[in-house]
């Protein structure tokens, strides 16, 4: 891990001391990737045999999991498993309940009534990968907020192993949530399958989930194509951003910095400190950590390209962190709660010593599926309002036109859209002559 000292460095060395692992976007990623799509759209189901016998080294004899695997893969998981996958849904749903969107009706002025209404994304793709290890967490993730949005239909890929069948946990994991139909595609495929659909995989409306550089790239090419599939957000590589006191224990913050770089090599991880005993005490606690995991290459792989950044203050810290706009922040300071107020960017924020990052990815409740790569700054994290549109609805009475239609006329006109002024004035007039008097007959 670099070591920096943030008030030494001008403004291009901190530029670069924040600087993510470069993305993989070459010619030849698009390319690729603009090859698999095209050859999904023409040749469907054939094309996804061939490309998981050619990537996934599998042959599919159903590309769609049956329910004969559902069962049977529930019946290899450990209970101590599936317990634990039933305490995590159910954590994760009670969260979502309480903090989806809600319809709203609102009288606005006498007569004029507004409201908002939630309507379900129709069909939903949720992808799962299963490269370096399979990742049920996220079929929970994705499968309980689209359940609670109410969606018509949720279909979910995750990629086959060598015997054609996919993770238990993670057919055990979609079942439990309610989805639909599980498909066994990974990479670049399977997001040509949902976002354009096959004879087998139906077409989706909207693309949930992480993956490789391969699923990031046909993710955005397919997102951008009219024909396509929007997508939750753009994903990049897992990251985590450490704020750590002089009191911070430090086998703790070394231990959440493991639990990210062991993600993946292009995993970034970076700390900030006010105190540098506590760095210098971190970066070796991670050394020895570090050797002892069954992932330590790829870890290695991470942290050579992470920070250890000292700042001026826990304020400075901040300040680091907000322009950062981490995927995960964890405050592991004392009296974490009084920073909060100043966080502007982040996925999700973990406060104090026995709040570790690893329990947002399972079970605390909150979701996984974050903004990476600096997109904090603008996204939000998967939640129910993700799977759902707001439609919003107006109706007047003659009474509310009759108070809100000069006011529209005025606006109609200073834009110098005679129609739209017009549309309010006619129904103004027709008001004004059904409330005018009847002309008096004339006397004899």
């Amino acid at each position: 891990m670099k070591r920096l000292d943030w008030t030494r460095l001008d403004e291009a060395a901190r530029r670069e001391a924040l600087a993510r692992p470069a993305q993989s976007r070459s010619d030849e990623l698009r390319a690729g990737v603009g090859r698999i799509i095209d050859a999904v759209r023409v040749r469907g189901d054939d094309a996804l045999r061939e490309l998981s016998a050619k990537y996934d080294r599998c042959v599919l004899d159903a590309i769609e999991v049956g329910v004969d695997e559902f069962d049977a893969a529930e019946a290899a998981l450990a209970p101590a498993l599936k317990d634990a996958i039933r305490e995590a849904a159910a954590r994760i749903e009670a969260f979502h309940r309480a903090a989806a969107p809600q319809p709203v009706a609102l009288d606005t002025a006498p007569g004029v009534r507004v409201e908002r209404m939630l309507r379900p994304v129709a069909r939903v793709g949720l992808y799962v990968p299963a490269g370096s290890a399979p990742l049920p967490s996220t079929a929970l993730m994705l499968g309980v907020p689209a359940r609670i949005a109410g969606c018509r239909e949720v279909v979910l890929c995750s990629p086959a192993r060598a015997d054609g069948r996919c993770d238990e946990a993670v057919l055990y994991a979609a079942r439990l949530t309610g989805v639909h139909k599980v498909f066994k595609l990974g990479g670049a495929q399977a997001i040509a399958a949902m976002a354009y659909g096959t004879a087998s995989v139906p077409r989706c409306d909207k693309l949930f989930g992480p993956g490789n550089a391969w699923v990031t790239e046909a993710k955005l090419q397919v997102s951008s194509d009219p024909d396509g599939a929007a997508i939750d957000m753009p994903a990049g590589p897992s990251e985590v951003l450490v704020v750590a006191d002089a009191q911070a224990d430090p086998a703790f913050v070394a231990a959440d910095l493991l639990s990210q770089a062991e993600h993946g090599p292009d995993s970034q991880v970076v700390l900030l400190s006010d105190s540098p005993e506590l760095l210098d005490r971190v970066e070796r606690e991670v050394q020895a950590q570090c050797a002892a995991l069954p992932r330590a290459d790829i870890a290695a792989q991470a942290l050579s390209r992470s920070r250890l950044i000292r700042v001026a203050s826990l304020a400075q810290a901040v300040e680091v962190s907000n322009r950062y706009a981490p995927e995960h922040l964890i405050l592991q300071v004392a009296g974490p709660r009084a920073w909060l107020d100043g966080i502007e960017s982040a996925g999700s924020v973990f406060l104090g010593a026995w709040t570790p990052e690893s329990v947002g990815d399972y079970c605390s409740g909150s979701n996984h599926v974050l903004p990476t790569y600096g997109y904090a700054r603008s996204y939000s994290g998967v939640s129910v309002a993700s799977f759902q549109k707001q439609i919003t609805v107006q109706q007047l009475s003659a009474d509310g036109l009759r108070a809100i239609g000069p006011c529209t006329a005025t606006l109609a006109a200073a834009e110098q859209l005679e129609a739209h002024r017009r549309a309010v004035t006619l129904r103004l007039a027709a008001l004004d002559e059904a409330a005018a008097p009847p002309f008096p007959e004339t006397m004899a």
